[in-house]
């Protein structure tokens, strides 16, 4: 193993390009055009250059090697909140690739706030951003303007302002969200409710008319009751079941548009005394990390956030690397149902007996 040089504590100060040069007996330009990877420095000298570095343990200044190539390799990584697991799932995600490809990411979290997220944007303009991932499942047009107008490079979720240098992840909330409703019905559920996102959010209107569409498919017109609008928040959650057990003829089912809702959901349905499965079937969306550990289990739709990131990340790419063009301006993100134990008969089914634990797909 090669030995750094370590230096006294009291003796530290801050490397530079010249202690490197110096270290590695080459001129500062040599140093520079190594570091910025100009294919036309001597083999050799690049070789004592990176020498050096490592034994000096000498970190470059990325800003300064930005100046000199013209590029920051940062992209912008706009969430709406941070609260939410799948949004640090997502940016773990989205990091992991940047990495993997000798980039950087700056993230910004909305909290739905516009007035943060013109913050944000103006942080990412500050630092030359080479493009940004907005992940916040809305569309705020006139805040991002800014963005368009400097032909920064952008991907969005579901839906995209029109222009050049945008992209969109199109989520196929469809074929998840329909085998949730036929895995349902499959069980013998007709009554059937959902507690949807904010409806202002493009992503929330397609979920609930997955569950609309894969709902009639069955035969089944769900009343406008059992339709309820939470906010994807833990608390939404709570409040919609709240409304939901306080009508005479409750569901024997309900899919949620996210997984926070459905978890709240759960807490009210133990704090009434009822059970699920038992009493009431709940499936999520999302199936973040927390769905496998609530109790019971979570049956869910999964909408991988490696697959949106990943997404996200080539989308962006590919406005910025010429030799990583695929030409396409939506990139498709799919989901799929995970089966676990919230999920059984309905109550009051001559299979009731069987229970939940014995339903053959939870896993």
């Amino acid at each position: 193993m090669k030995k750094r040089l370590r230096q006294k504590s009291s003796d530290k100060k801050r490397l530079d390009i010249r202690d490197v040069a110096k270290h590695a007996r080459v001129s500062i330009a040599t140093v520079s055009r190594t570091i910025n990877k100009v294919p036309t420095v001597d083999k050799e000298l690049a070789r004592r250059v990176w020498k050096a570095i490592e034994e000096l343990n000498y970190f470059p200044n990325t800003q300064a090697r930005a100046l000199v190539s013209g590029r920051s390799r940062l992209f912008g990584l706009l969430i709406s909140e941070i609260t939410n697991p799948f949004f640090p799932e997502l940016i773990q995600g989205f990091e992991d690739v940047a990495i993997e490809h000798n980039y950087e990411i700056l993230i910004g979290s909305t909290n739905y706030d516009p007035q943060r997220m013109e913050i944000c944007i103006r942080r990412m303009i500050e630092r030359n951003v080479e493009g940004v991932a907005v992940m916040t499942f809305g569309i705020e047009e006139p805040l991002l303007d800014e963005l368009v107008s400097r032909n920064i490079p952008m991907v969005f979720v579901d839906n995209a302002p029109a222009s050049e240098n945008v992209s969109t992840l199109v989520v196929d909330y469809h074929h998840g969200i329909r085998e949730g409703v036929q895995h349902l019905a499959a069980l013998g559920h007709r009554k059937l409710g959902f507690i949807s996102g904010p409806m202002q959010q493009r992503s929330c209107q397609l979920r609930r008319a997955a569950f609309l569409s894969a709902a009639e498919e069955i035969g089944v017109h769900p009343p406008a009751a059992w339709m309820l609008e939470g906010d994807h928040t833990l608390e939404g959650g709570m409040k919609a079941m709240e409304r939901l057990l306080h009508q005479k003829d409750l569901p024997t089912a309900v899919m949620c548009s996210n997984d926070m809702t459905a978890i709240g959901a759960l807490r009210v349905i133990a704090r009434a005394g009822l059970r699920v499965p038992d009493d009431i079937s709940i499936i999520g969306f999302d199936d973040i990390h927390l769905a496998e550990f609530v109790y019971p289990p979570l049956t869910t739709v999964r909408m991988s956030r490696n697959d949106l990131a990943r997404a996200a990340f080539s989308a962006l790419r590919s406005h910025v690397e010429p030799s990583h063009v695929h030409g396409k301006k939506a990139w498709p993100v799919p989901t799929r149902l995970t089966v676990r134990q919230s999920t059984g008969y309905p109550r009051h089914s001559f299979r009731k007996g069987r229970g939940a634990r014995n339903n053959p797909l939870a896993r």
